[in-house]
């Protein structure tokens, strides 16, 4: 920034701690709707198996949330959204805040990262769908019933389109898309069919080998053996369908 603007650095002083959370961006829309003393959730740490396990559950008044189309339709949010955590690594990291135009305050260091996602249910689909037909494409393909007399100029390859192809090829072909873009698309699959094989989640995400791999290995497992080897399904945490019968004949001491 070129211009200078004081920093509070009390923050430091006091070793304060925070948690850096990504949120859904329809979330954190409802959490502006609270007044400067509202409640927006509540969170709760538990240790279950010596794991700690953390989860966020959404106020009730700001689950109800209004979709604004062609017609207003109300529909629930989720509530549960349990953390994903990671860690922070040998970075060091810190949060800043901006009261007015003049001041910049530390609040503290980063300690934990966490990615604060939504339990997968037929009302989270609802809202992601109505999330992507809210946004109207800027061009539409319009059939016409006559020819039309107009002489249409070829436009020249523009530097982002250059750099596109070129990226395009450094990743064989295809480009890593937003993370939360791509669990979209595989929860969305899932939703549909129990089992796929790995070549058809990449026809459907579009996504590197070696990109894909990593997503579905923390929320799938790869079928071995049985009439679905080599097949790729969630894990039971994220699974919608009815357990498979190789599944049910497992003792419980076998899970």
């Amino acid at each position: 920034m070129s211009d200078k603007k004081e920093v509070n650095l009390s923050g430091l002083r006091q070793n304060k701690s925070v948690w850096l959370v990504k949120v859904p961006k329809y979330l954190s829309q409802q959490w502006e709707k609270v007044t400067e003393k509202g409640e927006v959730g509540k969170i709760s740490i538990e240790k279950k198996q010596g794991k700690t396990e953390v989860c966020f559950t959404l106020n009730e008044e700001l689950a109800a949330m209004t979709a604004a189309g062609e017609k207003e339709e109300s529909l629930q949010a989720p509530r549960e959204y349990p953390f994903t955590m990671h860690t922070v690594g040998a970075q060091t990291m810190v949060v800043f805040s901006q009261a007015d135009a003049d001041e910049v305050s530390l609040e503290g260091t980063v300690v934990h990262r966490a990615e604060c996602r939504p339990v997968v249910s037929d009302s989270y689909m609802k809202v992601k769908r109505l999330q992507v037909e809210s946004v109207k494409p800027q061009r539409l393909v319009q059939q016409l019933d006559r020819a039309v007399a107009t002489v249409f100029k070829p436009v020249a390859n523009h530097d982002f389109n250059l750099e596109y192809e070129k990226k395009k090829k450094s990743d064989g072909k295809m480009v890593r898309a937003d993370r939360q873009l791509v669990l979209d698309l595989l929860f969305s699959a899932f939703e549909k069919h129990q089992y796929y094989s790995f070549k058809d989640l990449v026809d459907i995400t579009k996504q590197p080998v070696t990109y894909l791999k990593e997503i579905m290995r923390e929320i799938g497992v790869c079928n071995r053996k049985g009439v679905h080897k080599s097949t790729w399904e969630l894990k039971p945490e994220y699974r919608h369908h009815q357990p498979s019968e190789e599944e049910e004949q497992k003792s419980p001491s076998s899970i």
